[in-house]
C-alpha cells in the first residue's frame, strides 16, 4: 500500500485504491517491499515517457528502488545500464537483468556510460543522488534525453550547466510520490495493477529482500541503510 507517512506502526489504514493484494508465492514481507517501489519506478518511467527500445541509466541499481527499476525496465523493453559499488554488487545487479552494469567506484562514470553506449548517451536517467550526480547525469544524456531526479542522497543544491542541457535538448524532471494527492496516487496504483502487476503474478518480477527486522529495531535498520551494505529492500515486521 501507499501511505502518506506513519508506516512505522503495527496497524495502518489506507484507501483500498492504494493497496495491492499479496500474490501467491510471496511472503507478506516480500509483498510489502513491492507497492511503493513499483509505484515509484512506474510513475517515473511514465513521467520520462520512457519507451521500449530506449536506453535507461539506473543510478544505484542495488538499492531498494534500483533493484526493482532494473528488472522492470527490462520487462518493458528498455536497454538498461545500471551502476553499483564494487565487483560483487555489480555482479548481483547484472543478475537482475541489466544489460550493462558499471562500477561507480572505478573510473569516471560518465566516460563509462558513454563508452557503453558508443558515445551516444542514454535516453533516460533515473537518479537518486540529486546534486551529487547532476553534472555526470547531464553529460551522459543523449539528444532529447530526460533526467528524472527521485532522490537527494548526495545533496539538494547543485550547479546545472544549462548550455550542456540545451545542446542535448534535454529535460530535467523532479518528482516525489508521498506528497501526491490520493486521487493521483490511486491513478498510479491502477496503472501498476494493469501494466506491472501481471509481471509479479507470473513470477517474472520479484522483490529483492535484503533482510527483515522487528519494528523495535527500526534504528538498526536505518544504520544498515546508512552503512551502504543493504542490497534491495529492508522490511520492518510488527
Amino acid at each position: 500500500m501507499l501511505l502518506g507517512g506513519g508506516g512505522y506502526a503495527e496497524h495502518v489504514v489506507a484507501p483500498v485504491a492504494l493497496t495491492l493484494p499479496v500474490p501467491d508465492g510471496l511472503s507478506s514481507a516480500e509483498a510489502a517491499a513491492l507497492p511503493e517501489a513499483l509505484a515509484t519506478v512506474w510513475s517515473n518511467l511514465r513521467e520520462a515517457d520512457a519507451r521500449a527500445g530506449e536506453t535507461i541509466l539506473v543510478r544505484g541499481g542495488s538499492g531498494g528502488i534500483g533493484s526493482i527499476a532494473v528488472p522492470l525496465a527490462r520487462l518493458l523493453g528498455l536497454r538498461v545500464v545500471a551502476t553499483a559499488g564494487g565487483p560483487q554488487r555489480v555482479a548481483r545487479v547484472a543478475a537482475l537483468g541489466a544489460d550493462v552494469v558499471l562500477d561507480h567506484r572505478a573510473d569516471d562514470l560518465a566516460d563509462q556510460v558513454l563508452a557503453a553506449t558508443d558515445g551516444r548517451g542514454v535516453d533516460v536517467v533515473l537518479d537518486v543522488l540529486g546534486a551529487g550526480g547532476l553534472e555526470d547525469n547531464v553529460r551522459v544524456l543523449a539528444t532529447g534525453g530526460r533526467l528524472v531526479v527521485i532522490g537527494l542522497q548526495k545533496g539538494r543544491r547543485g550547479t546545472l550547466d544549462l548550455g550542456a542541457l540545451m545542446a542535448r535538448r534535454g529535460r530535467v524532471i523532479a518528482t516525489t510520490l508521498r506528497s501526491r494527492d490520493p486521487a493521483d496516487k490511486a491513478r498510479i496504483m491502477a496503472e501498476v495493477r494493469e501494466r506491472v502487476w501481471p509481471f509479479v503474478l507470473d513470477g517474472r518480477l520479484r522483490p529483492v529482500l535484503h533482510a527483515t527486522l522487528p519494528l523495535d529495531d527500526a534504528r538498526r535498520a536505518h544504520e544498515l541503510l546508512e552503512s551502504g551494505e543493504v542490497f534491495g529492500k529492508l522490511v520492518l515486521l510488527p
